[in-house]
């Protein structure tokens, strides 16, 4: 794991609020998290997915046609990863890198190029990539843009057979429009191609091969839990926090980690063990210090699309066999956005 967070977690392990910085500081106890995290709702520079496109605001109104349009789309390959060709494609490979592309193909795979290609890994790994991408590209890319290649998943090809979210992003008329059109496609369609792949690699790292009688969700909840993908919430400085705890002042930014209570010893037993089995007794949804979707107040919007997307993966993975190749013993945890193990190679046990 990252120097910086392995820091976090031998100086920090524990404590309920702890300064990480001269203007910032760190919440990891649950009660003063839901304390903090209650005070107020997230501003619209706090929601990454949601924060303003190039000084342009998204309304509540654009963020849920997105959100409802990408639920669709994830209803669409859900269904269609029943047919014959999504359970025999070859998953054998670098991972979370070949479960990226099978989500991207099974979910975008119809979508035109020059919208798909910002669902790409590499996009979301360097976001200063996307603005640079988006300011040059979008001025080629036409109005009505063309349709994906044949669908080598779903066996579906036609312009009536792109995404809904695609959909929302064409016949956009000015430069200014287009831009931001693609740059919101990115957001929302990148994101959860690689947290999931990324959430499934980490699990088959920490557990594979899982025992046959323990639910996919189990092992979800706990690869979450010791490796969540979002590990922690920013809130910018407010008045109502210094009101809420003297410790806080008045310019302080607010880090909530998560990380850490998804590991305090007073929360979990067997903190650093990764046991799904004890999810059988836990409710994810209401745990203390426990929040891979955020608080409850304000979960992420993406979880239900998450959590089906992400069983449908591991079932695969178990169903036919594949597991950590067992020459690999090492795997690195870099602090580059999404939480999660970067070269893990699966393979097909004997």
């Amino acid at each position: 794991m990252a120097s910086r967070l392995e820091r976090l977690m031998g100086e920090h392990r524990g404590q309920d609020l702890f300064r990480l910085e001269r203007d910032t500081i760190g919440v990891a106890g649950p009660a003063l998290m839901n304390t903090l995290l209650a005070a107020r709702p997230a501003g619209p520079t706090e929601r990454p997915t949601f924060k303003p496109i190039f000084g342009r605001s998204i309304s509540k109104q654009e963020s849920a046609l997105g959100m409802r349009a990408l639920g669709q789309d994830v209803r669409s390959a859900l269904a269609q990863a029943q047919t014959r060709n999504a359970w025999t494609t070859d998953l054998s490979g670098r991972w979370p890198q070949v479960g990226h592309r099978y989500l991207r193909d099974l979910v975008f795979g119809q979508d035109p190029y020059l919208l798909r290609m910002f669902a790409g890994r590499s996009l979301q790994l360097l976001p200063h990539m996307t603005w640079t991408s988006a300011a040059t590209v979008v001025a080629a890319c036409p109005r009505r843009p063309l349709p994906g290649p044949f669908h080598r998943i779903t066996g579906r090809s036609g312009p009536g057979d792109m995404s809904q979210l695609a959909a929302m992003s064409t016949g956009k008329v000015t430069y200014r429009d287009r831009r931001h059109a693609m740059v919101l496609y990115r957001r929302l369609a990148a994101p959860i191609c690689l947290l999931i792949s990324t959430l499934v690699t980490s699990a088959m790292w920490m557990g594979a091969p899982f025992d046959d009688d323990t639910p996919d969700d189990y092992i979800l909840y706990e690869a979450m839990r010791l490796l969540p993908p979002s590990w922690n919430l920013l809130r910018f400085a407010s008045p109502q926090y210094p009101a809420l705890d003297d410790r806080i002042h008045h310019d302080d930014d607010l880090l909530f980690l998560n990380l850490l209570s998804q590991r305090d010893p007073a929360l979990w037993e067997e903190p650093d063990t990764f046991l799904p089995q004890r999810w059988k007794h836990l409710d994810p949804d209401n745990h203390p210090g426990y929040l891979p979707f955020g608080h409850v107040q304000e979960r992420c919007w993406g979880r239900h699309m998450v959590m089906p997307l992400a069983a449908l993966l591991l079932g695969r993975l178990r169903d036919n066999g594949y597991t950590v190749d067992p020459d690999q013993t090492f795997a690195r945890v870099p602090l580059d956005g999404l939480l999660g193990l970067s070269h893990v190679t699966l393979v097909r046990r004997p």
